[in-house]
């Protein structure tokens, strides 16, 4: 049972899911921007609490036990199921997850025991909260880039193949053209900001009648 990673025919080190992973953080984050929305527009940090002891329940299951029997990824399997598993070494995300173990102990401390808040749990929150965007969005294990530079060595099975070097493809190089369009749209977005803040602020109307 106790085991970080799992043996699959063609790999010569133990490997993950990078699917049910995604799947998991996405789970994890959806979790984590509701409690800091509740903390912003409520001031109720009922929610962020609860959160920071499942957090962390379920990364010491990861990191100690065996990331099998890990809750949100036992859920992230179920939803991926029916998807080809993508498979990535299970040395980097032993590393990724410590941090977060880190980080969810450090909170446990500042809001339950201590039942406190300050920079430092803004700051980590916030962190987190990319961690998990950046993992669930996009693909990209932001702990992991830290593995090769903490033990001097390559990270193996890399999401996207990325820890090798290779030729981009065609459809993956971006042109100028491209880039302009985006910097066109950042400054169409900034004077909307500009222009209408204060036509959008207006308190829309029931359109069926009624109090706001």
């Amino acid at each position: 049972m106790i085991k970080f990673g799992e043996d699959v025919e063609g790999y010569d080190i133990p490997v993950l899911n990078e699917r049910e992973i995604r799947a998991s953080a996405g789970i994890l984050f959806m979790a984590a921007f509701m409690s800091l929305i509740m903390i912003i527009f409520k001031q109720n940090f009922l929610v962020i609490k609860y959160f920071i002891i499942a957090f962390l329940f379920d990364f010491i299951i990861r990191v100690f036990i065996n990331p099998k029997y890990a809750p949100t990824l036992i859920i992230g399997r179920l939803i991926v199921r029916n998807q080809t598993p993508e498979y990535v070494g299970a040395a980097q995300k032993k590393f990724a997850w410590t941090i977060g173990i880190v980080m969810a102990a450090v909170m446990f401390i500042m809001f339950i025991i201590v039942n406190s808040y300050s920079i430092i749990t803004g700051l980590i929150c916030l962190i987190c909260l990319i961690f998990l965007s950046f993992e669930s969005a996009f693909g990209i294990c932001l702990g992991c880039l830290f593995y090769k530079w903490f033990y001097k060595k390559k990270a193996q099975y890399c999401p996207g193949e990325v820890c090798d070097v290779k030729n981009k493809h065609e459809i993956q190089k971006t042109s100028g053209v491209q880039l302009l369009m985006v910097l066109v749209f950042i400054v169409f977005i900034a004077l909307s900001v500009f222009l209408l803040n204060d036509f959008f602020s207006v308190m829309p109307t029931n359109l069926f009648g009624g109090s706001h």
